[in-house]
């Protein structure tokens, strides 16, 4: 087991080396201290010790990564999948003529949502039984099993679409919130002075065979935060409109996935 972990690994070695190579490339440009150097280290250190590592990769890096890998290719552009993902969400299946409805507990608080979507791929071909997942946050601007007093599934789930690729889900509309802002990322937010908010958002997972899987995120046009998206998660091909019909609220996009 041991001879195993240590084998060597060619690919492992030039990003390593690589990372090493960029990180002391950014000491000798900023200039640091010996004291200013033992803080950021201290602060590093906090952000693991706290678990927010990943949620301040999910901020700070992870949207330029998809940017640069992405931008050119044609299909959906991906978005964060988001430090509030799952695993084991519950099956959801339609009755016969009416609209899927996302896990929420009874009487839920929050405008009602009709969301349409539609699955391609950059072919033109209708993707038929895709996997969807789903997952958003509730009145309390909170994601279920974190920090939430909601069931762990609420506002989540797994469907797949028709034999034309299309879906409809009942849910409501999700709501602007803060990142965390009491631990390390808290800080690094205000020593730049960015504040900590993302605009409203629905999260999606398309899986289907053959195709490369497609994580990312639908906004809602008008929201006060789309421009300063503490995470820059916002793509203009993934707004779409909240149409007001009185007692709930509809909205619609088409993803286009991209072939392996």
């Amino acid at each position: 087991m041991q001879k195993e972990l240590t084998k060597k690994n060619e690919r492992v070695e030039e990003v390593f080396h690589l990372f090493i190579k960029h990180i002391q490339g950014f000491l000798e440009e900023a200039k640091l201290n010996h004291e200013e150097y033992t803080n950021f280290v201290n602060w590093a250190d906090r952000l693991g010790r706290t678990g927010e590592f990943p949620l301040y990769a999910d901020v700070f890096l992870e949207t330029h990564v998809l940017k640069a890998m992405y931008t050119e290719k044609p299909g959906t552009q991906p978005s964060l999948l988001g430090p509030y993902f799952i695993e084991g969400s519950p099956l959801i299946e339609a009755e016969p003529g009416k609209p899927l409805v996302l896990t929420q507990r009874p009487d839920e608080a929050g405008e009602v949502l009709y969301f349409k979507g539609n699955v391609s791929n950059v072919d033109g071909k209708k993707l038929a039984n895709t996997r969807v997942e789903m997952w958003h946050n509730d009145a309390s601007r909170k994601y279920s099993a974190f920090d939430s007093d909601a069931p762990r599934y609420n506002f989540r789930g797994h469907f797949y679409t028709d034999e034309n690729g299309d879906f409809e889900v009942k849910s409501i509309v999700p709501l602007p919130y803060s990142i965390p802002t009491d631990g390390p990322t808290g800080e690094f937010l205000a020593y730049t002075d960015q504040h900590p908010m993302r605009p409203a958002h629905l999260h999606l997972m398309f899986e289907a065979e053959g195709h490369e899987t497609l994580i990312t995120q639908v906004f809602f046009e008008g929201d006060e935060y789309l421009e300063t998206d503490v995470a820059d998660g916002v793509r203009l091909d993934l707004l779409t409109n909240l149409i007001d019909k009185g007692d709930h609220k509809e909205a619609s996009l088409n993803f286009v996935m991209r072939t392996l």
